[in-house]
């Protein structure tokens, strides 16, 4: 099991991610990164694996800790899947490991499967309206997926640069006005930056007679 955890800290699958807890090589957890294209674009999902004293002869218990609206995952994080049971009912192989058992996680995302659901209504919405389906796992993925921080942060980027913008034409609006008429024109808010920009190309009489109205 060492060997299968160092292979896969060395080399992962794209998307993928695993590591043991405390140390504990019966104990793992994963991240898998929602794949474009599909309405988990842009999540984590967390992961929580426990491992059987017989693995690989026994498949791994896997269930989501981050909630996701899927068909073949229910609110507990308990994953409808043929890899993780044995057979007749399954399709575990000893031959199988932790990659391929993710590997296998990351497609069920991708690729879901309405026929064997663990919950029937989000089945049924799938199959027979796709595109609340799609919103809905959208909405699940944005709620409880991703941080809310860095969109935040993001948003708060975009604001300071308009504001630096605004501040910039307002001074240069300034120093124009004030090479014309230095001792009359008082300094002019940020705010007003618009405005004056729009009135510096106006002939010198309709601009003088436009502040005098102001």
């Amino acid at each position: 099991m060492q060997r299968e955890l160092s292979i896969l800290k060395k080399e992962p699958p794209p998307g993928i991610s695993c590591w043991p807890v405390d140390d504990q090589i019966d104990k793992l957890q994963a991240e898998i990164l929602g794949s474009k294209g599909t309405p988990y674009s842009g999540g984590t999902f967390k992961l929580e694996i426990q491992l059987p004293e017989r693995y690989p002869f026994y498949p791994p218990k896997v269930r989501f800790v981050t909630k996701i609206y899927h068909p073949n995952i229910d609110g507990n994080g308990r994953i409808c899947l043929d890899t993780l049971q044995m057979p007749p009912k399954g399709a575990w192989k000893p031959a199988w490991n932790i990659s391929t058992v993710l590997t296998s996680i990351q497609l069920l995302m991708a690729e879901p499967n309405p026929e064997d659901p663990l919950d029937a209504e989000i089945s049924n919405e799938f199959k027979y309206n796709k595109p609340q389906f799609l919103e809905k796992a959208k909405e699940w993925t944005q709620k409880y997926a991703t941080s809310n921080k860095v969109t935040a942060a993001s948003v708060k980027v975009s604001s300071s640069d308009t504001h630096v913008e605004a501040e910039d034409s307002s001074d240069s609006d300034d120093d124009s006005s004030d090479e014309e008429n230095p001792e009359n024109n008082p300094p002019v808010h940020p705010s007003l930056g618009v405005k004056r920009a729009a009135s510096a190309h106006l002939p010198r009489e309709i601009k003088t007679l436009k502040q005098n109205n102001e």
